[in-house]
């Protein structure tokens, strides 16, 4: 029986060798068979399948404990050692290490059972010294070949590998294929390496091979567009009546379904234009993205002229039902300790103007109820139920735009959104809030844009018990109260935004991967130009009566991800977000404003428990109004080095720093709440250690973190050390209930 492999690397000692990260990872993974599993040299899942028998069905409680729990033993072969020595050196060869030798024994053990041990002799790494495109002595081809060689993977200076050559002729062949030369194939494409250099160099040579059809290199054009809204399979390629669009594209829609301007934006294609890769992927792209169709599928074919560079291209379409509808029932958990229960109804109609626009309208509906703790009068149980509707357009609806069909994969988004949505807090308070937005969305290139010219919020508070009033009255701050009575005032906002995301497609061969994002949010600028101050209220402008918020908000947001080896990666995340209230705002409104903490963000401290500044509120103040720590500022910083330890658990060991700040002292805050040139003393870091379980299809992570520093222990009366190192003490279950923090998510936190 075989109960392990063992792999022996030896260097060559007549010339410096350097192998690159996870070679001995990369090889191991080569091995076959994968051996018995043992524990302390037992091999458990063996002697489970021998004791549960042979099943004598094949479906069955017995066959499926055999399996999940047993398996088979593996026997040792010879045939397997000389199949893994021909593996290790072809590895070791495409990956540059030529003339690398591996060699297998057999090693007894006790009992029967034994062990493959493998030993490999690795040799210095060849590295590329050029990289030269010779031209195929065709004008129209040649030129583009050649203009391929400006983004080559191949480098001077990168280690040899096979499959970077592979890629490297996937490559040319999708940018011959943008530029017309379309029976153009990688397999029609050579690369000659000479290794007969010195210092382990090679030398490369990319060519067209010489026996490649002239189809090849030939570009092709675009003769005519044939689209089918309603395709029925192989009886509709007879249909004639077609009709002939403005752009020159054919339509067959017998029923009406769309107006003819839909296809005339989603289709690149027109005829007499070359054909490009590029446009195909992005009309299909587009297609997809109408949402009004079950398939999209299409097709070319090459007019039947011996010597045609000609094609016809058809779109055949299949479209969804114009109405459904959606249910959804969910149980949730929220980082503020509350649970609860959500059910969502949605209606929708697609094609609603017959241009392809999606009209959703959906009721929303939930409890939320304290999970465990707090006091009897504390805000604990949420009742809540929202109307919205939702009217989107594939297009700009802007009378002046004209687009150009082949600048973006996808294609712009006009949206109105209008909802209304009542909170009642159970026996305190009723929150009503209405809003409405205009806005737009459109992707060019590597960036993601999403523009708001126009949106409106208004919040009113109703119903507000004496139960709620003398709770706030509880508290022994007096600046607390103002500042809760401030959450129960009307409160509008009118505001614009626009904000872009750069998410380019990583290079499969750099090791870096690099994310933007950033947004500004303009609140009541235009509304305080236009509306008087009102005498009465004390110079604070109002609109229909209400006082409007008056703010400019700015974030950005910084991902960056090193691969260390195949198993191993860096991720680094930044976070900046900087409020500026003036006119009617003393401070950003509570909904607008940053917080820290939580499974997403400082994970060693509950959501809402920082901040601002060095403040820190306490025990009376955390029961009446649980977690409510807001900022204005905003600062974090995450980094997270992620290992897998197998194909389903990954582990993470991380470290979060961060904080919250108030643009101006407020009183019920204090002097250490505001953002100065020493905001790095008032950093909160705290770190852990994580498990995910990646089940492909979701991953679910489990992160354990403590904090490493309060940054409010220097501010008090007695000031003390920040840093709690010399605090921690898993014994003390006081300390594990107040510092031990267990974040259970999806998905990853950045």
């Amino acid at each position: 029986m075989l109960i392990g492999n063992e792999l022996k690397i030896r260097k060559d000692t007549t010339a410096p060798v350097k192998m690159h990260s996870g070679l001995d990872d990369e090889l191991e993974g080569l091995l076959r068979p994968v051996p018995n599993k043992v524990i302390f040299g037992f091999p458990y899942k063996v002697w489970f399948y021998y004791l549960m028998g042979e099943p004598k069905k094949e479906k069955g409680l017995r066959q499926w404990f055999r399996k999940k729990l047993g398996e088979p033993p593996v026997l040792v072969a010879s045939r397997a050692l000389e199949l893994n020595k021909e593996a290790l050196e072809g590895y070791l060869h495409n990956e540059g290490y030529f003339r690398s030798e591996a060699s297998g024994t057999i090693v007894p053990a006790k009992q029967r059972m034994a062990k493959a041990a493998y030993q490999v002799y690795v040799r210095p790494r060849y590295s590329i010294e050029s990289a030269t495109f010779k031209p195929a002595g065709v004008a129209w081809f040649d030129s583009s070949f050649l203009e391929s060689e400006k983004a080559t993977f191949l480098k001077p200076g990168m280690p040899y590998r096979l499959s970077v050559i592979e890629s490297e002729r996937t490559r040319i062949d999708q940018y011959l294929k943008t530029k017309g030369f379309y029976f153009f194939s990688p397999e029609h494409l050579i690369v000659k390496v000479d290794s007969s250099l010195n210092s382990y160099k090679v030398t490369m040579n990319v060519e067209v091979k010489p026996d490649v059809p002239q189809t090849a290199l030939k570009p092709y054009y675009i003769s005519n567009v044939k689209v089918y809204t309603d395709y029925q399979g192989a009886i509709s390629d007879s249909l004639k009546n077609f009709r002939r669009l403005r752009s020159g594209n054919e339509l067959y829609d017998p029923g009406g379904l769309f107006r003819p301007r839909v296809f005339e934006e989603t289709i690149g294609f027109r005829p007499g234009s070359k054909y490009s890769s590029d446009v195909q992927n992005i009309t299909l792209s587009r297609l997809v993205n109408l949402k009004n169709f079950k398939f999209v599928r299409n097709k070319f074919e090459l007019l039947p002229r011996s010597d045609s560079a000609l094609l016809d291209v058809y779109y055949h379409l299949s479209p969804l039902r114009r109405k459904s509808m959606r249910g959804e029932f969910s149980g949730l958990t929220k980082s503020n300790n509350l649970g609860g229960i959500q059910a969502i109804v949605s209606w929708n109609h697609r094609n609603l103007f017959r241009g392809a626009e999606q009209l959703r309208i959906s009721v929303d509906g939930g409890i939320d109820w304290q999970l465990g703790g707090g006091r009897a009068v504390s805000p604990t149980n949420f009742f809540r139920y929202k109307v919205e509707a939702e009217l989107s357009f594939p297009r700009f609806v802007v009378p002046f735009w004209k687009r150009n069909p082949e600048i973006d994969q996808t294609l712009p988004r006009t949206s109105l959104l209008l909802s209304y949505e009542n909170l009642v807090q159970a026996g305190l308070y009723t929150l009503n809030s209405i809003r409405g937005q205009w806005g737009y969305s459109w992707q060019y290139k590597k960036t993601t844009h999403t523009f708001s010219p126009f949106g409106v919020n208004v919040v009113r508070p109703r119903n507000v018990s004496e139960a709620f009033t003398e709770m706030i009255f509880d508290s022994p701050n007096e600046y607390d109260i103002d500042r809760y009575l401030r959450i129960l005032e009307n409160r509008l906002l009118l505001e614009s935004s626009y904000t872009i995301a750069f998410n380019p497609v990583p290079n499969p061969y750099s090791r870096h991967q690099l994310m933007l994002s950033g947004g500004v949010n303009l609140v009541g600028n235009i509304a305080g130009l236009l509306v008087r101050p009102d005498k009465e209220e004390g110079g604070s402008k109002q609109l229909f009566e209400i006082p409007f918020e008056q703010f400019t908000r700015f974030d950005g947001e910084v991902k960056h991800y090193l691969t260390l080896s195949p198993s191993v990666k860096w991720a680094n995340r930044f976070i900046v977000g900087y409020g500026l209230p003036y006119g009617n705002s003393k401070s950003l409104p509570q909904f607008k404003q940053y917080f820290v903490g939580g499974s997403t963000g400082i994970r060693a401290f509950q959501a809402r428990t920082i901040g601002p500044g060095a403040y820190h509120a306490d025990s009376v103040t955390r029961a009446i109004f649980r977690n409510t720590q807001f900022g204005d500022i905003k600062l974090e910083f995450n980094t997270e080095m992620r290992f897998r330890m197998t194909s389903l658990f990954h582990g993470a060991l991380f470290v979060d720093a961060g904080n919250v700040w108030n643009y101006r002292k407020l009183e019920e805050y204090g002097d250490n709440s505001v953002l100065r040139s020493d905001f790095y003393k008032q950093l909160a870091i705290g770190g852990g250690v994580g498990l995910r379980l990646d089940f492909s299809y979701l991953i679910l992570r489990l992160d354990l973190a403590t904090p490493f520093r309060k940054p409010w222990y220097a501010y008090e009366e007695e000031p003390r050390n920040p840093w709690v190192f010399k605090e921690i003490n898993f014994r003390d279950k006081a300390w594990r209930k107040e510092n031990l923090v267990l974040n259970i998510a999806v998905a990853y936190p950045f």
